[in-house]
């Protein structure tokens, strides 16, 4: 954009006046924009790149090395001011010169130290885990750092239960209004489909009976389909008879679908600790989703479906004998859902391979 010979000062003038007046977005009269590859702009590509690369440690250290190296060559350099500088004098200034530098990274390693584990708490931080926080210290300004970053991790998980009680409760009640209407409406259409089909089977004739037999028959294996829909929808047993017959009803439900479930209760509901209707059904949801996973995906044909009390509150498990867990294991949509339900009554869930194979869900419970 520079102009250099005397004839053409005129125009190159006009030019920087034009570039000045259009702003630093504006093209420059040889064609260039800035950051282009045809200057040598910061933020051009180039060894800008490699620089910002640099850690943080390396650059303080370089400067800091530069400058100490610049100071030693000037004692020992040909340059003096009385006497030129011994062999066993220039052997001090080498040797302090390699113990200011060693100090000078110890320094800067200890005192970037708390950063560097604040970048790894940020890069393992899960809103789906809580709980981790970096630890508070080093100088003023990195302590100020680090509890700002805690309490942006505060408002955080507080905003995300929030939004997950919201959204669960939500889907509850929309799973509560899809069952009353499958009830109410399809079942009861269903219904009055098979009387009619009844009074059609009296009325037909002998070539004709097989055929609307085998039509109620699809009929009450659609209204017994239904139902079953409707009680996974929304488990009236749990509000019936509570949360360990619900258990029970649920490991035979899918005992009759093919995959064989013992149960275990270790303590009958009056027995166990006070449970909040919340946390009954977040633990028969849990429960219903791990059985669900093991039958679609886990290739298991054995399952072990667990409640048992502790000391802090009650435990799920749920245990079966499929493939495992995939490596590296993947949180499908079905685990994403257990942790957020977990979230909602303080709750965790973990979800481990047992070295003897299988696949092993864990939630614990603590009750006030």
């Amino acid at each position: 954009m520079g102009v250099t010979t005397d004839g053409r000062g005129r125009r190159g003038r006009e030019s920087l006046v034009k570039a000045g007046r259009n702003g630093p977005g504006a093209e420059t009269e040889g064609g260039a924009e800035p950051g282009s590859d045809g200057g040598s702009g910061l933020g051009g590509s180039g060894d800008g790149g490699g620089i910002r690369n640099v850690s943080l440690f390396w650059r303080i250290f370089s400067l800091n090395a530069v400058g100490l190296t610049v100071a030693a060559v000037l004692l020992v350099g040909p340059v003096t001011v009385s006497t030129p500088i011994l062999p066993k004098e220039a052997v001090i200034v080498a040797g302090g010169l390699a113990a200011l530098l060693v100090l000078n990274a110890a320094v800067l390693r200890i005192g970037l130290a708390p950063l560097q584990r604040l970048g790894r708490a940020m890069t393992a931080a899960d809103l789906l885990r809580p709980g981790a926080r970096a630890a508070v210290a080093g100088p003023a300004e990195m302590a100020d750092l680090i509890h700002t970053y805690n309490a942006m991790l505060d408002r955080l998980e507080t905003e995300r239960a929030t939004s997950a009680a919201r959204a669960l409760s939500a889907q509850e009640r929309e799973r509560h209004r899809i069952a009353q209407e499958l009830h109410d409406e399809v079942g009861q259409t269903l219904t009055a489909v098979l009387l009619q089909l009844k009074r059609v089977a009296d009325r037909a004739p002998a070539g004709l009976g097989e055929e609307v037999r085998q039509a109620q028959e699809a009929t009450r294996s659609g209204l017994d389909e239904i139902r079953r829909i409707a009680r996974r929808l929304r488990p009236g047993v749990l509000e019936e008879l509570g949360l360990s017959s619900a258990l029970r009803s649920l490991a035979a439900e899918f005992t009759t679908h093919g995959l064989s479930v013992r149960h275990r209760i270790d303590h009958p509901d009056a027995e166990l600790p006070p449970l909040t209707e919340e946390m009954e059904l977040v633990i028969y949801r849990v429960a219903q989703e791990g059985l669900t996973n093991t039958a679609r995906h886990a290739g298991a044909d054995r399952a072990e479906l667990r409640l048992r009390a502790r000391p802090d509150g009650v435990e799920l498990l749920v245990r079966d004998n499929g493939r495992g867990l995939t490596d590296p294991p993947h949180e499908g949509a079905g685990i994403r859902g257990m942790h957020e339900r977990a979230l909602l009554i303080g709750a965790t869930v973990t979800v481990t391979a047992p070295p003897d194979g299988g696949t092993e869900v864990r939630l614990r419970v603590r009750t006030p």
